[in-house]
């Protein structure tokens, strides 16, 4: 599913629409009500880890986005619309193997909102390839295994009045009164609490565990997970009470600059260099394991590690 730095981008494209009127919806969602949203004005855009939140109010509302979405506007019309189009993981790795197709029906470690319910945000949570696309549609670059051409099916669309649109794929949605919101987890907020982070690295569990779980690593995936725990050279399956403080400040610092470094990547419309996510050798030319590993009774991930780079630690 797409990590921290996808939904990211998918903010930045969202938020030129704020203050705009829906004119026109569509979509084969059949979990809201997507006629609901006829008339109804997009008053704002959030992201917080992994989900993307849209405030919508009556069309004869408050017009005006938070002073976080009046920033984002100005980010976004920074961004050439040639870089930032496209809402696929845009890593140089082949077509991720079905076990990882659990994501469409998981969540991973990440609880429910708490405020779900009735309310004016709509939250998208994304699947496997999930994207958000600003006035374009997504077109079949590859074959399904059927050997059909067929392009995604769009869960929701929105046209606006000003003549542009926004459709969302492969992702789940429902209303809630609040983001879920605790941008000191999030690894891409300016209020990412280092500490914090570094506590939850200390746990006896598996590290590759810890670094899925939402409530202390909101935004980091699969990906990311496996790139910095090589990037730090440690073991997956290293318990994180074994890791001296230096080696969870190098593993902090190594998710921190690499997440960054993807969402740049994105905005600039470039590829992701991946060491060691579905390769075969690492960059030095040793062998890779690779192993699907999860909390008992939770999701397996498909992680992958050079056993003489990242040596087990007893």
């Amino acid at each position: 599913m797409p990590e921290g730095p996808s939904v990211r981008k998918f903010q930045l494209l969202t938020s030129p629409f704020v203050g705009q009127a829906v004119a026109k919806v569509g979509g084969s969602s059949r979990k809201i009500n997507v006629n609901g949203l006829n008339a109804l004005r997009l008053q704002d855009c959030q992201v917080h880890g992994k989900n993307l939140y849209l405030a919508f109010v009556a069309a004869e509302g408050p017009l005006g986005p938070t002073a976080e979405g009046a920033v984002l506007q100005k980010e976004a019309a920074a961004v050439a619309s040639s870089a930032v189009q496209g809402g696929q993981e845009d890593v140089c790795a082949p077509h991720p193997q079905d076990g990882e197709l659990q994501e469409l029906q998981h969540s991973g470690s990440e609880a429910p909102d708490a405020a779900e319910g009735p309310g004016n945000w709509l939250r998208f949570h994304f699947g496997l390839f999930g994207s958000v696309r600003a006035n374009e549609f997504s077109r079949a670059n590859r074959a399904n295994k059927r050997g059909d051409w067929k392009d995604p099916v769009p869960r929701l669309i929105l046209h606006f009045e000003r003549g542009g649109f926004l459709v969302f794929y492969n992702c789940r949605m429902h209303w809630c009164s609040s983001p879920r919101a605790d941008p000191t987890s999030d690894i891409l907020s300016m209020e990412f609490h280092r500490g914090q982070a570094l506590d939850a690295l200390h746990a006896p569990n598996p590290i590759c565990y810890t670094l899925l779980d939402q409530r202390y690593f909101s935004g980091l995936g699969n990906i990311i997970k496996n790139e910095i725990l090589y990037l730090a050279k440690i073991h997956p399956l290293t318990r994180g009470s074994l890791l001296a403080l230096s080696d969870r400040e190098r593993l902090l610092d190594c998710a921190i600059q690499f997440s960054s470094n993807w969402l740049q990547c994105k905005l600039r419309g470039q590829g992701l260099h991946l060491h060691i996510y579905h390769r075969e050798q690492c960059p030095l030319g040793h062998p890779v394991m690779k192993g699907a590993f999860g909390p008992s009774g939770g999701l397996k991930r498909l992680t992958w590690w050079c056993p003489q780079c990242q040596p087990e630690v007893l």
